[in-house]
């Protein structure tokens, strides 16, 4: 069985932990992939923390961390109910396409509050968006496609009624046209008519 790289033994010594992130920080935009290590060790439920540890995503102040400073598995559920504070916990395992890690507080053995929830997919590591995030996206979403339906029945509906004033002064223009050529017609009419009454006397 492949050593994880940060397990104890040897002369590894582990390196520096990256800049801590704040807690509730948003990072859904965040992709993160070792492809070095994916091609050294196997992506299974034993090595899989290890790997989400080498992310941004993970928090180094967790008690899964002080686990393994006392290369105990950070997974290990016998060790973690017995401390208080922020915890992973693997929750969803689909072998070797993708996990899903739980961040929780624990306050006791029985009481753990769920935090954020990030997926490994094929490698990839992302941090799932919080439910109000996501309701808070499809009303935007729906705000916005409804805006812009009102704005576009608004502006069809302006068109509407110009193209309905060109339309009424289009006809309006010819009847007067026409009548106009008839006004013509009649006292070209009449002139003719008038000539020849002058012609017969």
């Amino acid at each position: 069985m492949a050593t994880p790289p940060g397990a104890a033994g040897g002369n590894f010594e582990a390196p520096p932990p990256p800049p801590m992130q704040p807690p509730g920080t948003d990072m859904t935009g965040i992709c993160f992939r070792d492809q070095l290590w994916l091609n050294t060790y196997p992506l299974d439920r034993n090595l899989v923390f290890d790997y989400f540890a080498l992310s941004p995503l993970y928090d180094w102040t967790c008690n899964n961390e002080q686990l393994r400073m006392r290369s105990i598995h950070p997974l290990d559920l016998s060790q973690l109910s017995k401390m208080t504070g922020m915890e992973y916990m693997l929750s969803e395992v689909m072998e070797p396409h993708l996990f899903v890690i739980r961040k929780q507080k624990r306050d006791s053995a029985e009481k753990v509050t769920p935090m954020l929830a990030y997926y490994i997919l094929d490698g990839s590591i992302y941090q799932a968006p919080q439910l109000c995030n996501v309701f808070a996206a499809r009303v935007g979403r729906a705000l916005y496609y409804i805006l812009k339906a009102f704005t576009t029945a608004a502006s069809k509906l302006e068109k509407i009624g110009y193209v309905d004033t060109e339309n009424e002064s289009e006809t309006v223009e010819p009847k007067g046209g026409k009548e106009a050529i008839d006004f013509k017609e009649v006292k070209r009419v009449d002139h003719i008519l008038a000539s020849l009454q002058r012609k017969q006397k």
